[in-house]
C-alpha cells in the first residue's frame, strides 16, 4: 500500500468530537506530498551512489566486536545490523543503534572501513536518548498530518520526548485532542516504517523545508558544511543528525503525556509553538511497568506535596518564581545550613555578590554571546536622558551565575600563592529567563539559589581539590540518601585553550575519578567550551536520575579576568578556575527530596517534628508550656488541643501528616513532667523526661540521622 494511501486510512473516531479542524480534510497537505516525492527522488539517487561506491570501493574490512572478537566485512555493503544478526538474533531484534568508533551510527547504515563497533539498547542513556529520538519523529509526522502542524524541534530528554510545532498565530493544541494524536502516532509505529537516512546539499535541504521558515532558518544558522542528512519515515522528512531506529515498529508502547506552548528563538522574531511530550518503550509492557511507577510518581509530586503540608506556592503576579512559607522556608533553611557547616569544615569561605551587573561584565566573561537569550536585561532610569559625558548609559543585567562576580573578588586586590586555594562560597539569588512553557514547580525557575562556590587554586592542587569536591559529594548525598553516578565529560569541538592543558586536566580528573573508587563514565566530547567536567546524577528512592551536582574546570575565565598571584618564586602566575556545586539549585534539591521521601521528612529537615497532643482540657496548659520549650529550643513543634476530637482520632491526624514524633501529656505526664512518645509510624516509646527527650530530639536533628524514629 502507498504512503498516500496509508494517510487516507488515517481516520480514527472521536476526532469530529475533539473538534480537530482537520478530521474531514481528505488528503494529506499539498507541501507534505511534494516535499515526500522529492525525497524519494533523491533517495533513489543516493541508492545508485551507493551502489556504484560499493561496486568501485569492493574490500574487506576489519571490525573489532566487543568482547575483542575480531570479524571481516564488506566496506559500504556489510551494515551493523548485519553483524547482530551474525552474532545472535536476540542482539539483532534488542539493538536500537550502533556506536561506530565512538559514533553513533545507524543499524542499516553500510560501514565504511576499519572500525570499532559497538551495539547500543534500550537500557543504555544512548539507546534510550536514540530511541525516544526516533519516537519524536513519529510525533511530528503524526502532527503534520493530523494537524497540518509546520515541525520545528523534537529532542530526546532524560525522561522522554517532546516535539514543538506551530500550528499559526491564532491556533493553540488542546488537552482534549492528544488522545486522537497519539492513537495516530500508535499507528504511524505499528506501520513498521523503515528510517531512511539521507545526504543532501545545502540547495537540496533548502528545496525540501521550502515550506517550513523554522526550518529553513536552522539550515541557515547550524548547517555549516556542504552537506547534511536528513530522515524519512513514512510521509515524515525531517532534518536530522540521526542515528535512528531501524523502522518505528520497534516501538511498542508509546503515550502523549502532556501539551504546553514554547517560544521559538533564533535570530528572527519570537514565535508561539506548541510542545508535546511523550513517552515510549520497546514494549507495550515496558509502558505498563513505567506508568506504575509513574502513579506513584505522582502520588510524590512535589507541588502535591508543597500545597497539602503548606510548604509553598506560586502566584501568577510572580511567575517563575516560589513563595516559601514558614515551613517550607524551614526545609529551606536547613538544606542550607548544612551546606554551611560543611563549608566551614572544609575550609570555604560564603560570600555575597550584587545581583545587578553591567553587561559588560558578562561581554568580559564571555556569557554575553552565548547566554544572552537566558538573561534578564533592563535599562536603567537615567538612560532615558543624555547622560552627561555623551556617552550611552550602560545596559544591566541580573546575575545567571556567580563565576564572573567572584572573579572580580579574586581580582580586587594583589593575590599570593599563600591564599590557594581560595574557596568562595555564594548563596546568591539567580535569575534566568526560563521559557514560560519550560516552567515546572521547583525544578525549572526564573529565580533559585545554588550552593554555588568557586575555587581558585595553583595548577599542582588541582588534584587534591577535585578529590576534595568528590569526596564533598559523596558527603552530602550519603546523608541525604542518594546513590549517585558520575560522568567524565572532555574537550567538544570547537573547545578554547591549548590542547596540552585539556589533556593535564583531563587526566587529572580522570586519575582522581578512579582513585574516588565509585562508578563512573565517559562522555567524550560533552565537555564545556573552556575546560572539562564530572556530571553527577543522583539517584532517588524511585530511582529516578537528577542532575544536581557538578565539578567543572575553567581555563578561560581566569584568562579573561586577568587573573593573577604571585608565585613562590615571586614571578605572577596565573590560577586554575574549578566552578563546583552539590546541590544545585536549592529548590529544584528541594523537591527531588520531597518526592524522594514522599513528603515522610526525616526529622532533621522535617517542618514537622513534633506536636504535643493533651489528652483533655486540663493538660493544655501543660501541653502548651512543652511546645514552647521545644520551639525555644529551635525544634519544629506544634500543639493540637482540639477538644471536639478524642485523642486517638489526634493522634492519627498527626501520624497522616507526617509529624515526625507525637508527645501525649495526661495527668500522669503532667504531674510527673514527661512526655508519652509515639512515632509517625504508630511506635510506642513510652514515658519520656520532657528535658531528656527534648535533648534526643537536638542529638537526633544535629546528627542529621535518617531514621530517628527507630533509635530515639
Amino acid at each position: 500500500m502507498g504512503l498516500y494511501q496509508r494517510w487516507r486510512r488515517l481516520r480514527l473516531p472521536g476526532l469530529q468530537a475533539c473538534g480537530l479542524h482537520t478530521a474531514a480534510v481528505p488528503s494529506p497537505p499539498h507541501w507534505l506530498v511534494e516535499r515526500l516525492g522529492l525525497f524519494e527522488e533523491l533517495w533513489a539517487a543516493q541508492v545508485e551512489k551507493l551502489k556504484s561506491m560499493a561496486q568501485k570501493e569492493h574490500r574487506t574490512i576489519k571490525i573489532q566486536l566487543p568482547g575483542g572478537q575480531r570479524v571481516e566485512a564488506v566496506a559500504w555493503n556489510t551494515t551493523p545490523y548485519q553483524l547482530a544478526q551474525q552474532i545472535s538474533s536476540t542482539l539483532a531484534d534488542t539493538a536500537v543503534a550502533a556506536q561506530v568508533n565512538g559514533e553513533p551510527y545507524d543499524l542499516e547504515r553500510p560501514l565504511e572501513t576499519d572500525c570499532d563497533l559497538r551495539f547500543l539498547k534500550f537500557d543504555s542513556p544512548e539507546g534510550k536518548a536514540v530511541f525516544w529520538h526516533s519516537s519524536t519523529h513519529v510525533l511530528g509526522a503524526a502532527a503534520e498530518q493530523l494537524l497540518g502542524a509546520i515541525l520545528c524541534r523534537g529532542p530526546s530528554t532524560e525522561c522522554g520526548f517532546y516535539h514543538d510545532f506551530f500550528l499559526g498565530k491564532d491556533r493553540t493544541l488542546r488537552g482534549s485532542e492528544l488522545p486522537v494524536l497519539e492513537r495516530i502516532c500508535q499507528e504511524l509505529a505499528a506501520a513498521a516504517q523503515p528510517f531512511r537516512r539521507l545526504e543532501a546539499s545545502q540547495d537540496q535541504l533548502r528545496q525540501l523545508f521550502k515550506d517550513n521558515p523554522f526550518k529553513l532558518r536552522l539550515i541557515e544558522e547550524k548547517v555549516t558544511g556542504p552537506t547534511a542528512t536528513v530522515y524519512g519515515c513514512g510521509m515524515l522528512v525531517d532534518l536530522c543528525p540521526g542515528p535512528h531506529l531501524r523502522h518505528s515498529g520497534q516501538i511498542g508502547g508509546l503515550k502523549l503525556l502532556t501539551n504546553s506552548s514554547s517560544l521559538w528563538r533564533s535570530s528572527g522574531a519570537e514565535e508561539s509553538l506548541q510542545r508535546v511530550s511523550g513517552i515510549s518503550f520497546p514494549t507495550a509492557e515496558e509502558l505498563q511497568a513505567w506508568e506504575g511507577r509513574r502513579a506513584e510518581a505522582e502520588l510524590r509530586d512535589h507541588r502535591r506535596i508543597g500545597k497539602e503540608q503548606e510548604l509553598f506556592f506560586f502566584h501568577e503576579l510572580s511567575p517563575g518564581s516560589c513563595f516559601f512559607l514558614p515551613r517550607g522556608t524551614r526545609v529551606y533553611n536547613a538544606l542550607v545550613s548544612f551546606i554551611r557547616a560543611e563549608y566551614t569544615r572544609r575550609g570555604f569561605s560564603e560570600v555575597k555578590t550584587p545581583t545587578l551587573f553591567s553587561t559588560k561584565l558578562w561581554e568580559l566573561s564571555g556569557h554575553w554571546q552565548h547566554y544572552q537569550e537566558d538573561m534578564f536585561a533592563l535599562q536603567p532610569p537615567d538612560s532615558r536622558r543624555d547622560p552627561p559625558t555623551g556617552h550611552p548609559a550602560d545596559t544591566l543585567a541580573l546575575k545567571p551565575m556567580n563565576c564572573p562576580a567572584h572573579c572580580l573578588m579574586f581580582a580586587h586586590r594583589p593575590r599570593s600563592w599563600r591564599e590557594l586555594p581560595l574557596r568562595l562560597a555564594d548563596f546568591g539569588a539567580l535569575h534566568r529567563a526560563e521559557a514560560s512553557g519550560s516552567l515546572g514547580g521547583l525544578t525549572r525557575l526564573r529565580c533559585f539559589q545554588q550552593d554555588d562556590a568557586h575555587i581558585f587554586c595553583a595548577p599542582d592542587q588541582l588534584e587534591a581539590e577535585v578529590r576534595g569536591c568528590l569526596d564533598f559529594l559523596r558527603s552530602v548525598y550519603a546523608v541525604l540518601g542518594f546513590s549517585f553516578h558520575l560522568a567524565l565529560s572532555t574537550r567538544p569541538p570547537g573547545f578554547l585553550g591549548e590542547p596540552r592543558l585539556w589533556d593535564q586536566a583531563e587526566q587529572i580528573l580522570q586519575q582522581a575519578l578512579e582513585e574516588f573508587g565509585e562508578p563512573w563514565d565517559l562522555n567524550p566530547g560533552d565537555g564545556a567550551f573552556y575546560g572539562p567536567k564530572i556530571d553527577v546524577r543522583l539517584h532517588d528512592a524511585l530511582g529516578r536520575p537528577h542532575q544536581c551536582g557538578t565539578i567543572q574546570l575553567d581555563f578561560q575565565l581566569p584568562l579573561r579576568f586577568d587573573l593573577q598571584y604571585k608565585g613562590q618564586a615571586g614571578a605572577l602566575e596565573r590560577p586554575v578556575l574549578i566552578h563546583r556545586a552539590v546541590l544545585g539549585s536549592v529548590e529544584r534539591m528541594l523537591a527531588v527530596l520531597a518526592e524522594s521521601c514522599g513528603g515522610k521528612w526525616p526529622l532533621w529537615l522535617s517542618p514537622f517534628q513534633v506536636v504535643v497532643i493533651p489528652v483533655g482540657t486540663e493538660q493544655e496548659e501543660y501541653a502548651r508550656e512543652a511546645q514552647q520549650i521545644l520551639q525555644a529550643a529551635g525544634l519544629a513543634g506544634d500543639l493540637d488541643a482540639d477538644s471536639t476530637l478524642t485523642l486517638s482520632r489526634r493522634v492519627r491526624r498527626a501520624q497522616l501528616a507526617n509529624y515526625n514524633f507525637q508527645f501525649v501529656v495526661g495527668p500522669k505526664e503532667q504531674s510527673k513532667r514527661t512526655v508519652n512518645v509515639r512515632t509517625r509510624e504508630n511506635r510506642r516509646l513510652g514515658e519520656r523526661d520532657l528535658t531528656e527527650a527534648v535533648g534526643r530530639l537536638l542529638e537526633l536533628q544535629d546528627t542529621r540521622v535518617p531514621n530517628a524514629e527507630e533509635i530515639f
